[in-house]
């Protein structure tokens, strides 16, 4: 059956939900905009905008549940975007089940982590300036969201692109804080690339980017254009979720505040590839080979996430490298298609819970212990961090899907659907996601256990390491009840209530083997991996790095994709730009070298000339979104005519 493509307009209380994308908005201008002048409260008002938009998220949410099944959407159109010739593009929002559910991830886990960082970033000088990006960031994503067509999602997407380049490197006097941010930002660009084309590719084959119109007519076009337009968005969406082959950048992104990989390994930037494939839902339903190179994404990324996350000692690097194995996962269900596009959202949201919970649990570890990341280090940390170990503990077992917390319930369903596809593929991708589930077991038992188990190992600098503030570790025991229960909550609703989006479950093929033997054979190797990594790990390790055989190597140097990007990507594109400056030295030094003259000849000052201009470039762009906002605002109270 096919998903609806017509929309209810907004009416009512529906009619409010731009104030979704607004007050988080108009809160980091204000923050941005007063500077220092709101240091000493800036950081309370960060927390309280996002936690409004979850409180009317939660309204509009309730309201569209409500409503009839087949009416349960609001699309407003705030005003006429562009309007040249045969284009025709709204600035306009669409509420709907997909979007409510992300809305209220996005505010919900989004609320604890702006409140965990008061407390994490309380002795950082630049914490009002955080939290403008941190708000910043979460209207650039409910604005993805949250929009009626694929021109208003690409503003949202653009727009969490630059703050997390403004996240990631936040601590930009750190080279490695800086390389990360910019290793990010390039990366996704390439993605942006494909997804601006297919946008572009949509207009010129349909005329529209409006999501009811292109899905109403996807049947219209060749069986050639919907793949290349899928695969366009594919490459957007494997950007942003850090998928192969553009998944160098994900755990790079460590470098940032920890509250910076809560916030984006969790409930915003990496969950956007898997709305996108899921808002494309009858895009890539109209192609077989479409949904197959899909699986393949995801079926390959989750296990290089598995393989590389195994050999890494940096706490975060783990977890980041869990992200990465965990939405291929994801990839794996919206490829599956059918039934599998609900449970791929529901372990979305069940990973929402327990990864913010772990990020924000090393987070914890780390301040307990004076920064050190290094879980070669750590042991016996549960004396000492009670809270942190409890709650961490919730995070782990639901990430290697011990029944009956959440991932049981959104992981296991999919290795199921896996088996479930219909041809040879089935073996493939179903065992591929089997194994996925027996590495996950072992890598993140490892990092349990030689971080709060075992003897101490700590170095001069952390010998007395101490539990985190109360307001750091009330955020975890949320987050901690939302690792236990959300899976088994969601998995017997989230079904239903995105029907409407993804049209009635179609029948399975034959399984190549039985749910229960699936079951059990999932339970099995999960046991099988965590038993051994706590065989081998529970009395520590070396604290050095030991030498490996080839596969271990392989996956310290993240099985050479990095060394492949800079041999085939970066040195000749180093190599291009010297030579197009040596053969026009005069036009392009020159230049350079007149305006460094012209502010005194100084290198450093050429730096502060350009980073001053960047930032009144943004300050401005910004400022006039606040006008817009605040015009339309006006408008809308019927201060204006």
């Amino acid at each position: 059956m096919e998903p609806t493509v017509e929309y209810a307009h907004a009416t009512g209380a529906l009619s409010g939900i731009w104030l979704l994308v607004a007050i988080p908005l108009v809160s980091a201008a204000i923050l941005l905009l007063l500077g220092k002048r709101a240091d000493k409260w800036g950081h309370w008002l960060g927390v309280l905008s996002v936690a409004a938009s979850f409180v009317l998220g939660l309204i509009f949410f309730f309201s569209l549940r409500g409503l009839d099944p087949e009416q349960r959407s609001a699309e407003l159109s705030l005003w006429d975007f562009i309007a040249v010739g045969n284009l025709h593009v709204d600035f306009g929002l669409l509420f709907d089940p997909l979007a409510g559910v992300f809305v209220l991830l996005i505010t919900g886990v989004g609320s604890l982590i702006h409140l965990y960082a008061v407390g994490y970033m309380e002795h950082d000088p630049g914490r009002r300036k955080f939290f403008a990006y941190f708000n910043l960031f979460v209207a650039a994503m409910l604005l993805l969201v949250l929009g009626n067509n694929y021109v208003m999602l690409y503003f949202g997407w653009e727009g969490v692109g630059l703050a997390s380049y403004l996240l990631i490197s936040f601590w930009y006097t750190r080279p490695s804080a800086a390389t990360a941010g910019k290793k990010a930002f390039l990366m996704n660009r390439v993605g942006d690339a494909g997804l601006a084309i297919g946008i572009f590719l949509m207009f010129a084959t349909l005329g529209t980017t409006q999501y009811d119109e292109v899905f109403g007519n996807v049947s219209a076009l060749s069986s050639t254009t919907v793949l290349i337009l899928g695969l366009l968005l594919l490459l957007g969406a494997a950007g942003k979720s850090g998928q192969f082959p553009l998944q160098a950048w994900l755990p790079d992104a460590m470098e940032g505040p920890t509250p910076v990989s809560a916030l984006i390994h969790a409930a915003t930037m990496v969950t956007a590839g898997v709305y996108l494939i899921a808002r494309s839902n009858a895009i890539f339903t109209a192609n077989t080979t479409l949904q197959t190179v899909v699986v393949s994404v995801g079926a390959l990324t989750l296990l290089m996430g598995c393989i590389i996350g195994a050999a890494k000692d940096d706490i975060k690097r783990v977890l980041a490298w869990s992200t990465v194995s965990q939405i291929g996962y994801m990839f794996l269900g919206v490829g599956l298609g059918g039934g599998a596009y609900a449970l791929a959202i529901i372990h979305l949201l069940a990973h929402g819970f327990f990864k913010a919970n772990m990020f924000l649990g090393a987070g914890s570890v780390m301040h307990g212990m004076h920064d050190q990341v290094d879980i070669r280090r750590f042991g016996g940390l549960r004396k000492y961090m009670k809270w942190t170990w409890l709650t961490f503990m919730m995070g782990w077992l639901a990430i290697i899907g011990i029944p009956p917390l959440s991932g049981y319930f959104s992981k296991e369903p999919i290795i199921a659907a896996a088996f479930e596809r219909g041809d040879w593929t089935s073996w493939l991708y179903g065992m591929a996601a089997l194994l996925g589930a027996g590495l996950t077991a072992f890598y993140m038992t490892r990092l349990f256990v030689l971080t709060f188990h075992g003897p101490e190992r700590y170095t001069e600098d952390n010998k007395h390491p101490h539990e985190s503030p109360f307001i750091m570790t009330v955020p975890l025991m949320l987050l901690a009840l939302g690792s236990i229960g959300a899976g088994w909550l969601m998995s017997t609703s989230v079904p239903d209530w995105l029907e409407p989006v993804f049209g009635a479950e179609e029948g399975h093929h034959e399984a190549v083997l039985s749910h229960t033997l699936i079951t059990i054979l999932s339970l099995v190797v999960t046991v099988i991996g965590a038993g051994l990594a706590w065989a081998l790990f529970r009395n520590g390790t070396a604290l050095q790095e030991q030498p490996a055989g080839v596969v271990v190597t392989a996956a310290r140097r993240n099985l050479y994709t990095d060394a492949f990007n800079e041999a085939v990507f970066e040195r000749p594109g180093i190599y291009l730009t010297r030579a197009l400056v040596f053969l026009d030295n005069k036009g392009i030094d020159g230049l350079v070298n007149g305006i460094a003259a012209g502010v005194g000849g100084s290198s450093g000052r050429l730096r502060r000339l350009q980073t001053g201009f960047v930032r009144s470039y943004a300050l401005s762009m910004l400022t006039g979104a606040v006008v817009v906002v605040g015009a339309f605002l006006a408008i809308q109270l019927g201060w204006l005519a």
